[in-house]
């Protein structure tokens, strides 16, 4: 029998692996309200075709390099992240009482809070690699709540997942509207959320009429997925590896079920 060229050989060796999971980001420059922001997108340039688009909100620190990974590892799970920018280009510091200024600064008014929000879910949806009918929304600390904020403003979301953000309830009227299933992954020793707080949540949402879901993690603190959480300086924050690793597997069902 012939022997085929060494090189001929390879190629086609090569032609027979698959192709490797390979995740490209891009910065998005867009605008609200007048304002400069910028995003991060990431995706599997491996992958052919739309696929689910998954919106990731950052801590009440900024657009960081923490809630970036995040949505790196979103894309090498094979969906579309974009990680939107709710302060401003260049807005992310590690001190407390800045944090909580640009914060404020945001939540004061629900109406603009809820917009800044849209408009980061408008660019993921502007890819040409998500499916529009098939989009999600998780958020951390101030992004949790955020993205709570976006299903009660009837957003066009399968779901949302909040980590570690303050549990939510809608307003007068807004149950009725809400297109998104809900998951709360909540710190059961996050001193930031009452314990009277928590009960009229429980409450109310039980009687709201949503597909909601509320998960405590018994030991965690604010801030559990985040392993910097423990350099802050904040003894109400704190990184908790198994809390972090239960949440994500968690969401990973959530997804599954909703897409």
């Amino acid at each position: 029998m012939k022997t085929l060229p060494i090189f001929a050989a390879l190629i086609l060796l090569l032609a027979a692996v698959p192709a490797q999971a390979a995740v490209v980001t891009e910065t998005v420059t867009y605008q609200h309200g007048g304002q400069p922001l910028q995003g991060i997108l990431a995706w599997d340039d491996a992958i052919s075709g739309k696929r689910p688009g998954v919106l990731v909100v950052h801590e009440w620190w900024g657009l960081n390099d923490y809630v970036k990974d995040r949505a790196r590892r979103l894309a090498e799970m094979g969906y579309v992240a974009f990680a939107p920018d709710m302060y401003g280009v260049g807005k992310v510091t590690e001190h407390p009482s800045k944090a909580g200024e640009w914060m404020k600064t945001i939540t004061e008014n629900v109406e603009f809070w809820r917009h800044r929000a849209l408009a980061g879910l408008s660019v993921l949806k502007s890819s040409a690699f998500v499916d529009t009918d098939r989009i999600a929304a998780i958020g951390y600390c101030f992004g949790g709540t955020t993205v709570q904020q976006l299903a009660y403003a009837g957003a066009n979301l399968r779901g949302v997942v909040s980590f570690h953000g303050s549990p939510l309830l809608p307003g007068e009227g807004e149950a009725a509207q809400v297109r998104a299933k809900i998951l709360i992954c909540h710190g059961a020793a996050d001193p930031f959320t009452q314990p009277d707080q928590l009960q009229k949540y429980l409450s109310e949402m039980g009687a709201s009429g949503l597909d909601w879901q509320f998960i405590a993690y018994g030991g965690a603190r604010h801030s559990f997925t985040n392993p910097g959480a423990d350099a802050k300086g904040m003894e109400a924050l704190a990184y908790n590896r198994t809390a972090d690793m239960r949440s994500w597997a968690h969401m990973k069902l959530f997804f599954e079920e909703i897409f």
